[in-house]
């Protein structure tokens, strides 16, 4: 985080991922996702993250679209609300 400004530096979707947002917790480790590029998906929340970041409703979340099956993506991120907030004055969400 810079001093002056409290811009923080956020992680970035690559090339095959996208900004999602969480309109759904389906149960287990599943979540309906509403995706940048317009799509709805449904989501996985992989083991690596299953219990250590909590996945609620109207998350923000970097979402990868699986290559064979475009309606399923994999949860490669989880955005806190304050970066949520930055991202949004910064442009990159709506």
């Amino acid at each position: 985080m810079t001093e002056e400004s409290g811009r923080r530096n956020l992680r970035m979707p690559n090339s095959d991922e996208v900004f999602a947002v969480v309109t759904e917790h389906l149960g287990g480790n599943h979540v309906q996702l509403r995706c940048a590029d317009g799509e709805e998906r449904l989501g996985r929340i992989p083991g690596r993250m299953k219990y250590r970041t909590w996945i609620e409703q109207d998350d923000i979340v970097v979402a990868e679209p699986w290559d064979w099956q475009d309606e399923k993506a994999t949860i490669e991120w989880r955005y806190t609300s304050q970066d949520a907030d930055q991202l949004r004055r910064e442009g990159h969400i709506d």
